[in-house]
């Protein structure tokens, strides 16, 4: 449900330290905006604060015990522009926590390091996850979150 993905990257969030990269890929309305929202609440960004897809800006910055930069790059078609937004620079900022929806075109322009989560839509109400991690720090931020995803409960 909408409630379970929000919670579920909700933990992930309380885990950040800060430098994380989470690319978010999935069809559309699988659910990435929502991770995100999730994501938002465990860095300690109020509840109250309106994260939304910033698809027509690409990028949002949220404050809280972590800083989050949103990006979304679904209306970008080629890489080469990257460099003249910026992008590298929210990608490599070591004291916040990206979220990427629509990754794809960062493909072979990104290090390893990242988490990468898929949002594959398998039912009306109901999403799978494949999530893969790159890097040491990142593999061990996937292995503390899957070892307790949902702590409420």
């Amino acid at each position: 449900s909408p409630e379970e993905t929000a919670a579920l990257a909700r933990r992930l969030g309380e885990l950040c330290r800060g430098g994380e990269v989470i690319l978010l890929s999935g069809d559309l309305g699988a659910g990435k905006t929502r991770f995100v929202q999730g994501l938002a609440v465990g860095l300690g960004i109020v509840p109250e604060t309106r994260v939304t897809s910033p698809t027509f800006v690409l990028h949002a910055e949220y404050s809280g015990r972590i800083r989050l930069n949103h990006l979304d790059l679904y209306r970008l078609n080629a890489a080469g522009g990257l460099d003249e937004l910026g992008i590298w620079d929210l990608l490599g900022d070591g004291e916040a926590t990206a979220a990427v929806e629509w990754p794809e075109i960062l493909s072979g322009h990104i290090g390893t390091n990242r988490l990468e989560v898929e949002i594959v839509t398998t039912g009306d109400f109901r999403r799978e996850f494949r999530i893969a991690a790159g890097g040491s720090r990142h593999a061990a931020l996937l292995a503390a979150w899957l070892d307790n995803p949902h702590p409420d409960g």
